[in-house]
C-alpha cells in the first residue's frame, strides 16, 4: 500500500459512527502510508448548499478531523477547491467518461428520483470529480463505504481506459481498503439503520453531555424481555452495540445479564450508556472548540495541506497533459 486518498463532503458534524468506523482507523492508517484527507467542498455545491453554512461545515470538519487524531504533520490534509488541478483533470477524464455509464450509476439514479428538480450536470459528472480526487495522487488505495463502490469501479474503468487509449502505465487501479477487518456500524439511536446525518438518529462529536442524554433517554427500545434468555429486539440489540465500543466489558455484561434474566431497567440502560459516550466524546468535543476556534493554526494547516497536495497534484496533472497531446511549444 503505497498513497491513501480520502475525502468527506462537509454536510454537518462528524457523529459517534464515523468515529468508530473510520476516523479511528484513518489515525493509524496515516502512519504506515502516505495519506491525503480532503474536504470534498466541491462535491456538496451539486445540492446547492448555502454558502456561509459551507464554510462553516468545512471549518467543523476540519476541526473535527485533528481532534479525532488526525496528524497535520503526518498526513495531508487540504479542502479540495484549495487544489485547482483537481478541476483539470475531471475534466481531462471527462473526455474519455461516457454519458451512458455516468446516467446508469445508483447514486445518480437515487438523487434524480429524490430531487427531480435539482438534476445538475455536477450531478451527473460526479463520478469523474471523485476518480480525479483519487488519481490526482495516484493513490493505490482507497478506504470506501458500500455507497462508493461503484464510483471506485469507475474510477479504475477510468484508469484503465487512459491506460489503454494512450499505450501508457500511468494510473493505477485504485482498491477498496477496509483497515484489514470488518468496519464496525454504529447503529442510530432509532431503532434500526446505521447513525447518519440525514436520519436524525446520531450522537455527534460535538454534542453537549445535556444533548448527549437527551438522545439516549429517547433510543428506540421494547417492552421489556417476556421470558427469561428472550432474544433481543432490534432497538435493544443496537443499546448494546454501541456499548460494545465505548463502555467496560464487565458493564456490558451486567446488563447483559439482567436482560436474560428479565430484570433489565432500560432506564438505567440508557443512563449508563450516555455517561460512557460522554466520556468517550467529552475530550474530543473540549478539543473541537479550541481547534475550531484558532483560526490562524487552521489557516496554517490548510496552506500546509494545500501546499502538498498540490505539489503532488501538479505532477500529474502536468504528465497528463503530456500524453494527452497538450505540450508546450
Amino acid at each position: 500500500m503505497n498513497t491513501v486518498v480520502s475525502g468527506i463532503r462537509p454536510t454537518g458534524q462528524l457523529h459517534l459512527g464515523n468515529y468508530f468506523g473510520a476516523l479511528r482507523n484513518f489515525v493509524k492508517l496515516q502512519h504506515e502510508a502516505r495519506c491525503f484527507f480532503f474536504i470534498a467542498d466541491y462535491h456538496a455545491l451539486t445540492t446547492h448548499d448555502n454558502p456561509e453554512q459551507l464554510h462553516e461545515n468545512v471549518r467543523t470538519v476540519l476541526a473535527e478531523y485533528i481532534a479525532a487524531g488526525m496528524d497535520p504533520q503526518t498526513a495531508t490534509i487540504y479542502v479540495q477547491s484549495d487544489v485547482p488541478q483537481v478541476t483539470e483533470l475531471s475534466l481531462l477524464l471527462s473526455m474519455h467518461a461516457y454519458v451512458g455509464e455516468l446516467e446508469r450509476t445508483a447514486s445518480f439514479k437515487d438523487k434524480v428520483r429524490k430531487n427531480p428538480s435539482n438534476v445538475n450536470a455536477g450531478l451527473l459528472t460526479y463520478p469523474v470529480l471523485m476518480a480525479a480526487d483519487i488519481l490526482l495522487h495516484r493513490a493505490s488505495h482507497v478506504p470506501v463505504g458500500k455507497d462508493q463502490e461503484q464510483h471506485l469501479e469507475l474510477t479504475r474503468v477510468f484508469a484503465r481506459r487512459f491506460n489503454n487509449m494512450y499505450g501508457v502505465e500511468y494510473f493505477p487501479e485504485s482498491q477498496p481498503y477496509n483497515f484489514g477487518s470488518e468496519l464496525v456500524k454504529i447503529p442510530g439511536l432509532d431503532g434500526s439503520g446505521k447513525m447518519g446525518k440525514s436520519e436524525n438518529n446520531g450522537i455527534f462529536l460535538a454534542d453537549s453531555d445535556a444533548v448527549i442524554r437527551k438522545k439516549v433517554m429517547k433510543a428506540v427500545t421494547d417492552a421489556g424481555p417476556a421470558e427469561p434468555n428472550s432474544p433481543m429486539s432490534e432497538g435493544v440489540a443496537n443499546i448494546f452495540t454501541i456499548m460494545n465500543v465505548v463502555s467496560e466489558p464487565s458493564t456490558i455484561e451486567y446488563f447483559k445479564e439482567k436482560h436474560a434474566a428479565c430484570e433489565i431497567r432500560y432506564g438505567d440502560l440508557k443512563k449508563q450508556l450516555a455517561e460512557d459516550i460522554i466520556k468517550t466524546v467529552a475530550p474530543i468535543r473540549e478539543r473541537i472548540e479550541s481547534i475550531r476556534n484558532d483560526d490562524a493554526y487552521l489557516r496554517d494547516v490548510l496552506a500546509e495541506g494545500a501546499s502538498r497536495a498540490r505539489e503532488s497534484a501538479s505532477k500529474t496533472v502536468e504528465d497528463v497533459r503530456q500524453i494527452m497531446g497538450i505540450r508546450r511549444f
